[in-house]
């Protein structure tokens, strides 16, 4: 039987009641929660990578929005903002070649 530690959607729980599942649950301190959404972003994005599909995109965009109301990354949206205006978005496809120093 597969064995997981894992930060969980909020619903996960009650899914995992409705099906009979034994399982343990805890809440994270704010340190582990921060630290369980970096890994968990990263999980995500690699599944996004592998699937390419809409639902794991899905996945990769609400960990943003948990990190987002982390205390460190509540001004993201607003330096997102400063960064389009100094450097633009992607919304030209420009692609450059070149050498590295």
């Amino acid at each position: 039987m597969e064995q997981y530690n894992k930060l969980v959607r909020d619903r996960i729980p009650e899914i995992l009641d409705a099906k009979g599942v034994v399982y343990e649950k805890r809440i994270a301190s704010d340190q582990e929660y921060k630290e369980e959404l970096l890994k968990k972003i990263n999980e995500e994005v690699q599944e996004f990578l592998e699937a390419g599909n809409i639902e794991e995109l899905v996945d990769v965009l609400e960990v943003v929005e948990a990190l987002k109301k982390l205390p460190e990354y509540s001004d993201v949206d607003k330096i997102r903002q400063i960064k389009r205006e100094e450097k633009g978005g992607f919304d030209d496809r420009i692609i450059l070649k070149g050498e590295k120093d």
